[in-house]
């Protein structure tokens, strides 16, 4: 097909960075194949990608809308008003910028302008993340023509003739990272050739596995291991604080608010302990580290829970609930630290469930939908 032939795509969705940096991978994937084609992208007013996609060099417009909270509140009586002021931002913006090919990746923001393209006979693709099918784009699958997901089994969400599965994409630098376990550690402050164990939360952090490390902190000072911890700015203060009424600062534990080279964190790891979100979960295949992963227990429909079982059942991590985190995570991580044909199988499993090529994948459907 030649590059003519899709010369506009409008990505919308977002709001969390499952959503947004899969948006930007595909922008980045079609930038590859035609770097004249035009990208503008959709978010929601207030969100994550309202930052991160100018950052990566994408303009986006916002729409002033939200989702729906489970119980009454004043935001739920302005939803109606949101939603239709969305909807009519929503006409103004495919009506300037003339998309081929409407994308929706998941969020507030994609429903209303998938809506109204979809209104004005612009094909439509949804990229689905999880392993469970987020509101948004079950709402949206009926008249999107095709479906992109990373799991098996999205058939019981949407129907089988549009599901194409090409897995979720992933960061650039975490595709493209070959570098040294040793240096990477050296580059955190901590010694080449010790065991390291990597702690993840998400940029706000987790309560339960930040209550874990710090219910066994003088275990993990005492031992032969090195933790990088990545606390979240919500907990950085309160943790420090933990650390220092225990007698710290430690040597061997190097807590921090926000990790921003994570190709650096993973390389360094031996084991990782994250929550399972979709796109962590992509991330830890492409890289190939023996995982344990604690699902959050505040998400829509438990699709953590979902997410992780799915690669239970390949052999490919293992898993500890959320409210067992604080008694049994940090145990059961000393543990698989030190069982080696454990974490050969675990790496060896979860690598072979990456789809490093998913970014072009799904540009190649849009290609296709642009024809």
């Amino acid at each position: 097909m030649s590059k003519a032939k899709l010369h506009s795509v409008i990505i919308s969705g977002g709001g969390t960075g499952g959503h947004v940096f899969p948006a930007i991978a595909i922008a980045n994937a079609l930038k590859e194949i035609n770097p004249d084609i035009n990208i503008l992208f959709v978010g929601a007013k207030g969100k994550l990608e309202m930052q991160k996609v100018p950052e990566a060099g994408y303009p986006i417009k916002g729409l002033w809308i939200s989702g729906l909270q489970r119980k009454l509140t004043l935001a739920n009586l302005l939803f109606p008003v949101k939603l239709i002021w969305s909807i009519l931002s929503a006409k103004s913006i495919i009506k300037s910028f003339k998309p081929q090919v409407a994308v929706g990746v998941g969020g507030y923001a994609s429903g209303p302008l998938l809506r109204v393209a979809e209104s004005n006979g612009i094909p439509c693709l949804i990229q689905e993340q999880n392993s469970y099918a987020g509101l948004t784009n079950k709402l949206l699958a009926k008249k999107a023509r095709t479906i992109c997901v990373a799991y098996e089994g999205m058939d019981k969400y949407f129907p089988a003739d549009k599901i194409v599965l090409t897995g979720n994409p992933v960061r650039a630098d975490i595709m493209e990272s070959s570098i040294d376990q040793a240096k990477a550690r050296v580059h955190f402050g901590l010694k080449a050739n010790k065991p390291t164990l990597l702690i993840l939360g998400g940029s706000m952090g987790a309560r339960s596995i930040n209550n874990a490390i710090v219910e066994h902190l003088e275990t993990l000072a005492g031992s032969q291991i090195q933790v990088i911890w990545q606390t979240g700015k919500l907990y950085e203060a309160e943790m420090l604080q933990h650390i220092i009424d225990q007698g710290g600062p430690y040597s061997n534990i190097i807590p921090t608010a926000f990790i921003k080279e994570m190709n650096m964190a993973y390389a360094a790891a031996d084991v990782v302990i994250s929550r399972a979100g979709a796109l962590s979960i992509s991330e830890l295949c492409i890289v190939g580290k023996p995982v344990i992963f604690v699902p959050s227990a505040n998400v829509a429909e438990d699709h953590q829970t979902k997410n992780a079982m799915a690669l239970m059942a390949n052999k490919a991590a293992r898993m500890i609930k959320d409210a067992d985190a604080k008694e049994s995570l940090i145990p059961a991580a000393l543990e698989l630290l030190i069982n080696e044909a454990e974490c050969i199988k675990l790496a060896a499993n979860i690598k072979g469930m990456a789809k490093p090529n998913a970014a072009k994948e799904i540009a190649k459907e849009i290609l296709k939908l642009a024809s």
